[in-house]
C-alpha cells in the first residue's frame, strides 16, 4: 500500500500539472519545471520545455536572490556558535567598509538602508572582477535611507554578510556553504557554479517568439546575493529545512527566528513581510515563507507552508514572463487544499506531573477569563476564552519558569506565586497577576480589592 504522504491523489496531479503547463505557456518560458514537497519528502515534480529544450528535474537553474537565504542562514550559525550578536555593528566583525555603524540583523532584514544595486555597470550582466573589493560595490553614496528605519531590499548589503562569513570563519563565502548547509542537507546539485546538465538562460522577445542568449557571468563578491544554482528538489529539501530546522545546521528556533518579521510591510504591502533571509507572504489565507530570485536569463520561486507541511519551488530560463512566485504559491495551494495535512493522533500522556496539572484550567486577568491548558513536555498554554485578547504559547526552562513564545506576551516570563504554606496564591505574567476567581481578595491583586467584595447596584 503507498503512503498517503509520499503519493497524490490523480485529480490533485492533474490541477498542479495544469498550473505549470500555464505558466510556461502564458509566460512564454523555454523550459519551466516544478516540484512540490510534503512533510519534506518531494511528491510531484513537472517540466514544460518546448521542443528544444528538453530539460530534466536534475538540471541545474540559477536562483537568483533565494541564495541569500543561504547566506542568512550561515550568518544566524555564527550567532548561534556565540562568535558575533545580531545587534553587533558591522564594524566589529568586519572593519572599514564605510557602513560599519549598521548591525548585523539590520543587514539580514533589509533595515541598513544601504542601495539596492552598486554603482554601474549592471552587476548582474558584468564580471565581478569590475568590482574587486568592497568599496566597489557600496560606492560612494552608501546610504539611502535612514538606518532601521523602513525596509529597502540591497543587493550589496547580502553582498557584505557574506563578507562578513568570510572574515569570521577564515575561509571564503563558498567553502562555508558547501560545508555547512550543502552537505549536510545533501544538496548535492546545489552550487557557486552550474554543474551539467545546466539550463541556459534566454532573454524572450517581448512581441515576437524568438530569443536571445543572456550572458553568465561570475558575480565575484555579489555572489552571496545571488550566484547558486539549484534544482526543484534541492529546493524543496531547503523549503523542509525552513520549516522545521536540522540541528547540524540550524535548529527550529533560530528559523523560526528567521520567519519572524523584522520590518514593517512597506505602505501597500501589508500581506507581506522580511524576516531574516526569508520573505513572508499571506496568500490565500495561509502564510508562506521562502524568498524569489532573478537573475538575467533565469527566475525562481520557493514557498513553504509551515502550518500544512507543503513546499514548491518553480524553476525558469527566461528573463521575464514566468511568475514563478505565484505559480508556486499556487501549487501549494492546490496540494493543501485538495489534501489536507492528515493530524497527528492523538494519545495521552504517558504520565502525569499532578502539581503541573493542577495549575491547568481557568485564571482571571481582572474580569477576563483565560485558561491555561498543558501542552506536551512541561509547556502551556494561555489563551483567552472568549472574545479577542492576549494569549500565547510558552516553552518551560530550568528555573520553573515560562518563556512566552508569540503572540502579545513573546518573550514575557510566566511565574508561579505561592504563599508561605506553598499553595498557589496567583500567576505573575510580565506583572499581569491572574488569579483562579476575579479580583480574589487574597491573591495579591495590585492595588487592592475592595473588603466589601461583590455586589448589585440599586436603581
Amino acid at each position: 500500500m503507498t503512503s498517503p504522504l509520499t503519493a497524490l491523489l490523480p485529480a490533485t496531479e492533474r490541477a498542479l500539472l495544469h498550473r505549470v503547463a500555464t505558466a510556461q505557456s502564458e509566460g512564454r518560458a523555454p523550459s519551466l519545471v516544478a516540484g512540490v514537497a510534503r512533510e519534506g519528502r518531494l511528491v510531484w515534480s513537472g517540466a514544460r520545455p518546448s521542443a528544444e529544450e528538453d530539460r530534466t528535474l536534475d538540471t541545474q537553474y540559477r536562483i537568483g536572490s533565494i541564495t541569500k537565504t543561504f547566506t542568512a542562514v550561515l550568518v544566524m550559525r555564527l550567532r548561534d556558535e556565540g562568535l558575533l550578536d545580531l545587534g553587533d555593528p558591522l564594524e566589529k566583525h568586519l572593519p572599514d567598509t564605510g557602513v560599519g555603524q549598521v548591525t548585523i540583523a539590520q543587514l539580514l532584514g533589509h533595515t541598513a538602508g544601504l542601495s539596492a544595486e552598486s554603482p554601474s555597470p549592471w552587476w548582474e550582466r558584468t564580471s565581478g572582477a569590475l568590482r574587486p573589493e568592497l568599496a566597489d560595490v557600496l560606492g560612494e553614496r552608501t546610504r539611502m535611507h535612514p538606518v532601521g528605519r523602513r525596509h529597502h531590499y540591497s543587493n550589496t548589503g547580502y553582498t557584505v554578510l557574506g563578507a562578513l562569513v568570510a572574515a569570521v570563519r577564515g575561509d571564503s563565502w563558498e567553502n562555508v556553504l558547501r560545508n555547512e548547509i550543502l552537505r549536510p542537507l545533501a544538496l548535492d546539485r546545489t552550487s557557486a557554479e552550474p554543474h551539467g546538465p545546466r539550463a541556459e538562460g534566454w532573454a524572450v522577445h517581448p512581441w515576437a517568439d524568438v530569443l536571445l542568449p543572456e550572458p553568465c557571468e561570475d558575480l565575484g563578491l555579489m555572489g552571496p546575493a545571488g550566484r547558486l544554482w539549484s534544482t526543484v528538489g534541492d529546493l524543496c529539501r531547503f523549503a523542509h529545512f525552513l520549516a522545521e530546522g536540522d540541528d547540524r545546521v540550524l535548529g527550529a528556533a533560530s528559523v523560526r527566528e528567521m520567519r519572524t518579521p523584522s520590518a514593517p510591510a512597506e505602505a501597500g504591502e501589508w500581506d507581506g513581510a522580511y524576516g531574516l533571509g526569508v520573505q513572508i507572504v499571506r496568500n490565500g489565507g495561509r502564510t508562506l515563507v521562502g524568498h524569489t530570485g532573478s537573475l538575467p536569463g533565469f527566475v525562481a520561486g520557493l514557498w513553504v507552508s509551515v502550518e500544512d507541511g507543503v513546499a514548491a519551488a518553480v524553476l525558469a530560463n527566461a528573463t521575464s514572463g514566468p511568475l514563478p512566485s505565484p505559480t508556486a504559491a499556487d501549487l501549494v495551494r492546490i496540494v493543501a487544499e485538495a489534501e489536507p495535512r492528515i493530524p497527528e493522533p492523538w494519545q495521552p500522556r504517558p504520565e502525569v506531573d499532578r502539581e503541573l496539572l493542577a495549575l491547568t484550567g481557568p485564571w482571571y486577568w481582572g474580569t477576563q477569563s483565560f485558561a491555561l491548558k498543558l501542552l506536551p513536555g512541561r509547556d502551556v498554554e494561555l489563551q483567552p476564552l472568549r472574545g479577542g485578547g492576549r494569549g500565547s504559547r510558552f516553552v518551560a526552562g530550568s528555573d520553573g519558569a515560562w518563556t512566552g513564545q508569540d503572540g502579545y506576551f513573546a518573550g514575557e516570563t510566566l511565574t508561579v506565586v505561592r504563599r508561605e504554606d506553598g499553595s498557589v496564591r496567583h500567576l505573575d505574567l510580565g506583572s499581569f497577576v491572574f488569579t483562579r476567581e476575579p479580583y480574589e481578595p487574597d491573591a495579591g491583586v495590585p492595588g487592592g480589592v475592595d473588603s466589601e467584595g461583590w455586589r448589585g447596584l440599586r436603581p
